[in-house]
């Protein structure tokens, strides 16, 4: 079975590395392409384990599974070269955000398709993607397609679309509210008088001792936040300056931000289905 990655932006290449160190394909079977010669010259330079094609003329009638790794607004060119080469047996596994299942099926002229929504820690085998795959799947490829998208760390099978959209705002975006979360404190840290250096060992060594704390136990985020702070002491002063400054509010809004911004870009209506808008939830 062949595999053929379109995009060798950093979630393709991601993909396509992730595969390749996993042993499920040898290099024959892996496949990339990507449009700009200059990266494919690139790639080919660079200690890969999968082959680099030249054109969708190529590769596409090769490969069993495609991933589409391209942004969203290149989506109506890409299909549009991509459907005269493609067969109804073929399995097209998409991470653009926003892009349906149906837009993928009339535009592709296949039934055979998964939307996934995966993050930037899956650089680091340390992923969290979610997926939708269409009723026409059948079990043997689900599994392979679960396998392949656990080689970037885990995955999670949901039940809509609108849940693709949501696990944007939350595990999609994600990454980037813990970053911003992470310069804020280095700031702190460097005002207070720390080296750069000192500041990145701090905040980032905090961050993971907590998560493993979070992991390991069954306290809640709440449980963990009354065990850390005493009355009047330095973790309540703290607490109560992110509560008086609506912190909390902020985040859940912004993750909404993302999540709305995903249905605005796959333009289409869940009809049995209420999704809830930022401003709806500020009237709640």
């Amino acid at each position: 079975m062949k595999i053929l990655v379109i995009g060798a932006g950093n979630m393709g290449l991601t993909y396509a590395s992730a595969i390749a160190k996993s042993g499920q394909r040898n290099k024959e079977e892996l496949m990339m392409f990507d449009k700009s010669d200059e990266l494919r010259e690139t790639l080919r330079k660079g200690d890969h384990n999968f082959e680099v094609y030249d054109t969708l003329e190529e590769s596409m009638p090769l490969a069993d599974i495609v991933f589409i790794a391209v942004k969203p607004y290149h989506i109506e060119e890409l299909m549009g070269c991509m459907k005269p080469l493609m067969n109804d047996q073929q399995l097209v596994i998409s991470i653009m955000a926003g892009v349906t299942i149906e837009t993928l099926q009339q535009g592709l002229g296949i039934k055979k398709i998964v939307r996934a929504m995966p993050n930037l820690p899956a650089q680091v085998g340390k992923g969290m993607t979610s997926y939708l795959a269409a009723p026409e799947i059948s079990r043997i490829e689900l599994w392979m397609v679960e396998e392949l998208l656990n080689c970037t760390g885990k995955s999670v099978r949901v039940d809509s679309q609108m849940f693709i959209d949501a696990s944007t705002g939350i595990s999609g975006s994600g990454p980037a509210y813990v970053f911003y979360f992470m310069e804020s404190m280095m700031q702190a840290a460097k005002s207070m008088g720390f080296s750069d250096n000192d500041g990145k060992v701090l905040v980032s060594a905090t961050f993971e001792g907590a998560i493993e704390l979070f992991k390991k136990n069954k306290l809640t985020p709440d449980g963990w936040m009354k065990r850390v702070a005493s009355k009047g002491g330095t973790t309540q002063a703290a607490l109560d300056s992110l509560q008086d400054n609506n912190v909390k509010q902020l985040i859940h809004d912004a993750a909404y931000a993302a999540f709305n911004r995903a249905i605005e870009l796959g333009k289409y209506e869940e009809k049995e289905e209420k999704i809830e808008t930022v401003h709806e939830i500020k009237k709640v």
